[in-house]
């Protein structure tokens, strides 16, 4: 179903968003209606990074709870990816 939504904006921002509009080719309306869009597109992306996230935490800690994960300490984590980085490096001065 769709929706109708009404806002106000100062009659020179109107004319002005309009005239922008009409110079790509579209309507206010269009404007609108693809911007609504958008931001409809980045809050589903959003939810999904947020409910991706929450459920790889929560794994880690069931993880951790049932005793199968390690926990590596911040000078060995730091070593480490020092490591790797000074691989990857190495393969692009090659």
């Amino acid at each position: 179903m769709d929706t109708r939504i009404q806002f106000r904006v100062d009659d020179e921002i109107k004319r002005l968003a309009q005239q922008m509009a009409e110079s790509q080719g579209r309507t206010l309306s269009d404007a609108c209606r693809e911007l609504t869009e958008q931001m409809a597109e980045q809050q589903r992306k959003t939810l999904f990074h947020d409910t991706w996230l929450t459920e790889q935490v929560n794994l880690a800690f069931e993880k951790f709870d049932s005793g199968k994960a390690s926990f590596v300490d911040h000078g060995s984590a730091k070593a480490q990816m020092a490591e790797r980085k000074a691989k990857i490096r190495s393969r692009h001065q090659q």
